[in-house]
């Protein structure tokens, strides 16, 4: 959606770049556009996504006082400065858009948005006491589309886990190699439950957990 949020706002400096009638300096225009962008603005995280206010135009302020005593530059360049300004709210516009088609798109409460390519796909222990299981690529490529999100309770887990060695044992396998869906940009982590059908997911925002009604493994020694 940035690409779209910059493409009106190009398009609204263009139609007023023309209709001028003292045509400013075009890098100076843009100069102007991109120091008002900044503001005051107060952030909220909805759905993973991070939504900015602007509150007090700033640099638009900034380049009142940088001009105001330079003839009639102010006078040419701060209508250029509002729009970017009101560019924070056409960027606001579209991510309130985006959250939709992301959640459409990249569906949280599948797994498969998560972990899709796993051709490359391996495990490592993270836990030295953990036996030499290997990852079952077939059962997990097959479990992809029916495995189910479970609640994780973290506080329930923390206190019955206050044993570093019990924390690893419980996921001591961490899966490699795997990538989430293509265009999602997300950043993920997966560990691997000791008897093979959890799945904890740990992104930059949450972590979720996932079941699958077979293993995962190929066990080992």
């Amino acid at each position: 959606m940035g690409a779209v949020s910059w493409a009106i706002i190009v398009t609204i400096a263009l139609q007023m770049y023309k209709k001028r009638t003292v045509k400013p300096t075009k890098w100076k225009a843009i100069v102007a556009i991109v120091i008002g962008i900044f503001s005051f603005t107060i952030n909220w995280n909805m759905s993973g996504t991070q939504i900015k206010f602007p509150i007090l135009p700033l640099g638009v302020w900034i380049l009142y006082w940088i001009l105001k005593g330079r003839g009639d530059s102010w006078t040419i360049y701060r209508h250029f400065a509002w729009l970017g300004f009101w560019a924070n709210f056409i960027f606001l516009l579209t991510s309130f858009v985006a959250i939709p088609v992301q959640q459409m798109l990249y569906p949280q409460k599948e797994v498969s948005t998560y972990i899709s390519n796993i051709n490359q796909a391996s495990l490592v222990k993270i836990y030295s006491p953990a036996k030499d299981d290997s990852l079952n690529k077939e059962n997990l490529q097959k479990q992809l589309d029916t495995m189910t999100q479970e609640p994780l309770y973290s506080e329930e887990w923390f206190y019955s886990n206050m044993d570093t060695k019990k924390k690893y044992e419980r996921f001591p396998y961490q899966l490699i190699g795997s990538s989430p869906k293509f265009g999602s940009g997300l950043k993920v982590i997966v560990y691997v439950k000791n008897e093979g059908k959890g799945l904890l997911i740990v992104t930059p925002n949450e972590q979720l957990y996932f079941r699958s009604q077979n293993s995962l493994l190929e066990r080992g020694n």
